[in-house]
């Protein structure tokens, strides 16, 4: 009996180890080893809360994230203003290229001329590609966003002088992150635009994520990474909004988020086929990565899709998911959401890997070649 439970201990004790070895590979982020040639000097972020990692602390609106329980697993946690219990995607973009470890907002008024020369963030919680997305919540709206990039280049020109401005703005990636509050804001639950159908709605997000992408090229932008809108209907505050009782994930919010990244995707290829000659913008699937996570948790390691870690996770998030909440979560990682809208740390480190591995090669290559 004493060999048998001698055995039964190092099998549970081998099936931990082996667990621990699982979670660590599903979450750990690729380096991004470049081709021959091939510089990226900055990273520039144009969106919404997913990229926002503080622009909004300096804003008069209510789409704040930086008070506890917000950053609990960020540097000691600090509640930097992420809109997450730690880093974000533009975060993980940086430290995968090698830049930095963080991408800061560009509000940060501690910013120094390195930050300023390898990238920043002009992403602003609540906005959208629709203008009137940003303006119903007094955020900045992409309108905005490019006023302060046009900015940042006068001071990166002051900082490096024009040839040194000329280079970033041309071998840089720019990261665009909109569209989930235009539909599950705007839309499905303000109805600011039930003028508009939802075929005729999406146009108009199209619309807008084309004309700031063809800004940015117009003033020599050349690399282009842009989200598509993430299944909204099976975020925890849509379930509760749009799924009835059973809080199912509300499918109307995901048809109309699939007809969008439709035509989103038609729009970049249109773009790189017919007037991006020099350039590229790259379609990333969000969608199905993180539809998969929320449908199979449990493979990859997590315990629940439904519901956010913090407060009761049906329906908290900015200034309802507070320090005072008791029913707050102790274990984020075991969480694909943070509050009722936006992933955890972990979730966003399970899905960027994979992106990372598919869209690299795209990226700096173009469809179809091997760098």
């Amino acid at each position: 009996m004493a060999s048998s439970s001698s055995s039964c201990s190092a099998n549970i004790i081998f099936c931990r180890i082996f667990l621990c070895c699982i979670l660590v590979q599903v979450v750990q982020i690729t380096a991004i080893k470049l081709p021959p040639n091939v510089r990226v000097p900055a990273v520039l972020v144009f969106g919404d809360s997913i990229v926002d990692p503080g622009n909004n602390n300096h804003l008069v609106s209510l789409v704040k994230a930086n008070f506890p329980p917000y950053g609990r697993d960020f540097m000691g946690g600090t509640p930097s203003g992420r809109f997450s219990n730690g880093l974000i995607p533009s975060d993980l973009l940086v430290k995968a290229l090698g830049i930095k470890d963080l991408l800061p907002a560009y509000l940060d008024p501690s910013l120094g001329p390195n930050d300023l020369l390898t990238g920043v963030s002009f992403a602003s919680g609540g906005a959208g590609y629709d203008p009137l997305t940003a303006k119903i919540v007094s955020v900045l709206g992409l309108a905005k966003q490019m006023e302060l990039f046009k900015e940042y280049l006068a001071k990166v020109t002051a900082i490096g002088g024009e040839e040194k401005t000329k280079s970033i703005i041309s071998e840089s990636v720019y990261l665009i992150v909109a569209g989930s509050d235009d539909l599950a804001n705007t839309y499905f639950t303000s109805q600011l635009r039930s003028n508009y159908d939802v075929p005729a709605y999406t146009d108009l997000m199209v619309q807008g994520a084309t004309n700031i992408l063809q800004e940015l090229y117009d003033m020599g932008a050349r690399r282009f990474a842009v989200f598509s809108a993430p299944p909204i209907g099976c975020v925890p505050s849509q379930r509760t909004l749009g799924g009835g009782k059973e809080r199912n994930c509300a499918e109307t919010y995901n048809q109309a988020a699939q007809m969008f990244n439709s035509k989103l995707s038609s729009s970049l290829h249109n773009l790189n086929a017919n007037k991006f000659v020099q350039g590229r913008a790259v379609y990333v699937d969000i969608y199905n990565p993180l539809q998969d996570v929320i449908n199979r948790p449990r493979h990859y390691g997590f315990e629940e899709a439904s519901k956010g870690c913090c407060g009761t996770g049906k329906i908290e998030t900015v200034v309802l998911c507070n320090d005072l909440n008791p029913f707050t979560c102790d274990d984020p990682s075991k969480y694909v959401f943070w509050d009722s809208y936006h992933p955890t740390e972990r979730a966003y480190q399970s899905l960027f890997g994979p992106i990372i591995k598919k869209y690299f090669n795209e990226f700096f290559c173009g469809s179809g070649t091997t760098c």
